[in-house]
C-alpha cells in the first residue's frame, strides 16, 4: 500500500508507493485511481499524461499553472535522474497563500507529489537528463496558461541553484512575481 505524507499547507501530499523487490529487480503500483479519490483526493480525475527531458543540470521548469475553469491539479514523478519539485499556494483566499512545499522527487525514491489546483508548480532538476512525468486532471489550455516567478524572493524558494546559473525558457524568466499575479 502507498504511504501518504501530508503537508503543513491543506492539499499538497507526497505519496511513497510500495516496492516489491526481488532478484528480478522491483515492481510498484504507480497509480491507482481508486486509492488516489479514498485516501488523496476524492474529486480529482486525471485525463492527461505529460513528461518532459531537462539534459542540464538546473534546468528549471516553472511556477506554472491554470486558471479556472481548466486550472489543473497534477501528481508529478520522476523516471530518471532527480528534481527539487515545488507547489505554491495561489489560493486568494488560503491562509497559506503565498507559502510553499518542496521536496526531492527521484527514479530512485519513486515518491509522488500531488499538487492541487490553485497551486503554481515548477521543478529544478538535481541530475543530467532527468525524465518527468507528471498526470493533470485538466487538458492543456493555452488561453487559461499563466506562471509565476520563480526566484520570487517573497516566496522563499530555497533553490538549488544560483539565478545566474539556471537554465530557463524565456517564457518562464518573463513571469510575474506573487504581489502581481492577476488571479
Amino acid at each position: 500500500m502507498t504511504t501518504i505524507e501530508r503537508f503543513a499547507i491543506a492539499g499538497p501530499a507526497l505519496l511513497h508507493p510500495k516496492v516489491h523487490g526481488d532478484a528480478r529487480g522491483h515492481f510498484f503500483e504507480a497509480f491507482r485511481q481508486d486509492m488516489f479519490q479514498r485516501h488523496v483526493d476524492p474529486a480529482v480525475a486525471f485525463v492527461q499524461d505529460n513528461q518532459s527531458l531537462s539534459r542540464p543540470v538546473g534546468t528549471v521548469r516553472g511556477l506554472h499553472f491554470q486558471l479556472e475553469p481548466r486550472a489543473q491539479a497534477k501528481l508529478v514523478r520522476v523516471l530518471r535522474g532527480s528534481i527539487l519539485d515545488v507547489a505554491v499556494d495561489i489560493r486568494p483566499s488560503s491562509p497559506t497563500f503565498g507559502q510553499h512545499v518542496a521536496v526531492t522527487l527521484s527514479a530512485e525514491n519513486r515518491a509522488q507529489l500531488y499538487v492541487p489546483a490553485g497551486f503554481a508548480h515548477g521543478f529544478c532538476t538535481l541530475e543530467p537528463d532527468t525524465e518527468v512525468f507528471y498526470k493533470t486532471s485538466d487538458y492543456y489550455s493555452p488561453e487559461h496558461d499563466r506562471g509565476l516567478a520563480w526566484n520570487d524572493p517573497a516566496l522563499g524558494i530555497d533553490w538549488p541553484v544560483a539565478e545566474t546559473a539556471a537554465t530557463l525558457s524565456d517564457r518562464d524568466r518573463k513571469h510575474p512575481r506573487l504581489a502581481d499575479l492577476a488571479l
